[in-house]
């Protein structure tokens, strides 16, 4: 359909002059309103303001200005119509061939600190959505524009066309319009509920825009689609960019993104998240990141084999050496000095290099999302650690191995159910990951077939690296079981599990508490001289 008419009223100004003289230059009459007609008129186009195409004032300090039947009837009557031809030459309306609006910024706006509700009320946009509707639903006859990224396009179908643009061009922008506005009102909709009292659930409203086709999903023979979340507010994976590698995979996102959020909890000082099938199989933290990356390897080497990584400070070159060796998958990181980044690219053509859009953080409020066939389960993050400490065994929990075994909860919140973990101080201040079960239908395999074989075997690896002179390969295993801190997502549902732990020269323990069998956990923990601490926070993971 040829444009002779265009409305534009537009937020975001850039590229908005370039566009109106490309639409000026086939002879295209431009509309505009309040700062955009400004902007236009400033830049030498002729433009004229949309009171006076419709002949009435704008009014309720600019609140209704668009709102009008000879912007709505120009834009949704159907060309070549007889009724609606003869309605708009009785009352005299003309057509209006392209809209170009975006958005009052109302995302922007809430996330800013202190914000007010009144400024956040202001900021719903009200005539902009009306006429991209409007627009949109007649897309057969109208083009509408939201996104200066289409500009180009537009501009080039009318150059091509005699100053026309295809259907499908049309149909495709219309489309973006309507998720756009999805998307726009489920935000205003998550802010408001936001504000609300507790009680009854809020609806909730996601729409997410046009995707990214992925080669598979979990399997080959699955179809796979990956939607991003233009408002995320923090570091993800989603808008990480991708400096070098083969293009991300399915199961490659959901690992990264594990391993995003396993590292999060180590924000602040050099740590390390290796994960494998959205487990953590090797976790650490030391003074430098390379002592943090060789202290995670070291917690499963076997399984770190083409692994996800993620770190919590910018990669430098000694670290990236010490994946000389190492087949990665991916490596996620808030940055990479030029020598580290040289150097992984120059590694491997295969290894996926993903660097942070956004500060790594600690983790912040926000909803978790699970589907469910039918239905869409929504929580809150995971922000604890514990709801309270207390020992309830004749033991203490000595307070020089408190931190160890906040590192241990850490890592065992990532871990998924039922989750032992067992972690060690492998140098003053340097904490890892040393033996892990998860995924077991009931704790004993967790703990008894899983954590502690696993602690084992890297204790015997420990011992043939370090030769330790005069020292025999169990007296070095029970010196290091016996400085562990072993931790448990849930509570011990029976004394079995300490029973086990204690065969393993376990002597300190950390879990949520409250079975119905808890006094009989912590008797058999007397039994042994176990040093119990419960938390009262469960963290389960499904």
């Amino acid at each position: 359909m040829k444009i002779r008419r265009a409305l534009l009223s537009v937020s975001d100004k850039s590229g908005l002059v370039d566009f109106a003289r490309g639409l000026a230059r086939h002879g295209v009459e431009l509309l505009s309103t309040g700062g955009t007609a400004k902007a236009l008129a400033a830049a030498g186009l002729a433009v004229k303001d949309v009171s006076a195409f419709t002949g009435f004032p704008e009014m309720l300090d600019g609140r209704v200005k668009t709102l009008h039947p000879k912007v709505h009837a120009g834009l949704l009557y159907l060309r070549g119509n007889p009724a609606h031809e003869g309605v708009m030459q009785q009352h005299q309306l003309e057509g209006i061939d392209l809209v170009c609006v975006n958005l009052y910024p109302f995302e922007a706006t809430v996330a800013k600190e202190g914000v007010s509700f009144e400024e956040a009320i202001e900021n719903i946009d009200i005539g902009g959505p009306t006429m991209l509707r409007s627009a949109a639903k007649n897309h057969a006859f109208v083009t509408v524009v939201t996104d200066p990224a289409d500009y180009a396009r537009v501009l080039a179908e009318m150059d091509a066309g005699e100053a026309a643009t295809s259907d499908a061009l049309r149909r495709e922008l219309a489309f973006k319009v309507f998720a756009q506005q999805a998307r726009y009102d489920g935000a205003i909709a998550a802010y408001l509920a936001a504000q609300g009292a507790a009680g009854t659930p809020a609806p909730f409203v996601c729409a997410l825009g046009g995707g990214e086709r992925l080669r598979y999903g979990e399997n080959p023979h699955q179809d796979a689609v990956f939607y991003r979340d233009p408002a995320a507010r923090e570091a993800c994976i989603a808008h990480a960019d991708i400096l070098h590698g083969k293009e991300m995979s399915y199961n490659n996102y959901l690992d990264a993104d594990a391993a995003l959020e396993a590292v999060r909890e180590l924000a602040g000082a050099p740590g390390v998240a290796i994960i494998k099938h959205s487990n953590p199989c090797g976790y650490a933290t030391a003074p430098t990141l390379a002592d943090a990356f060789e202290a995670a390897w070291a917690g499963d080497p076997v399984s770190a084999f083409g692994s996800v990584i993620a770190v919590t400070v910018p990669v430098d070159l000694a670290t990236a050496q010490l994946t000389a060796s190492r087949f990665i998958e991916v490596l996620i990181a808030p940055d990479y000095e030029p020598a580290a980044l040289d150097y992984l690219r120059a590694k491997s053509k295969q290894l996926r290099i993903l660097k942070l859009h956004r500060p790594l953080e600690p983790l912040r409020p926000g909803p978790v999302l699970r589907q469910v066939n039918g239905g869409l389960l929504v929580q809150d993050r995971d922000l604890g650690l514990a709801g309270q400490w207390m020992t309830p065994t004749a033991a203490s929990f000595p307070e020089e191995k408190k931190a160890l075994a906040e590192f241990g909860i850490k890592v065992c919140k990532h871990v998924k159910s039922n989750a032992i973990v067992i972690v060690y101080e492998c140098h003053p201040g340097q904490y890892m990951l040393l033996g892990m079960g998860a995924g077991q239908p009931n704790r004993v395999d967790s703990l008894r077939k899983l954590a502690v074989p696993r602690a084992e075997e890297n204790i015997r690896l420990m011992f043939e690296k370090c030769g330790t002179y005069g020292t025999n390969p169990t007296d070095f295993r029970e010196k290091i079981l016996r400085e562990c801190v072993l931790v448990s997502d849930a509570f011990f549902p029976f004394a079995d599990n300490i029973e086990y732990a204690a065969a393993a020269s376990m002597r300190y323990i950390v879990q949520p508490g409250g079975s119905k069998k808890d006094e009989d956990v912590i008797a058999t923990c007397d039994q042994f001289g176990i040093a119990m601490a419960f938390t009262g926070m469960r963290h389960f993971r499904h």
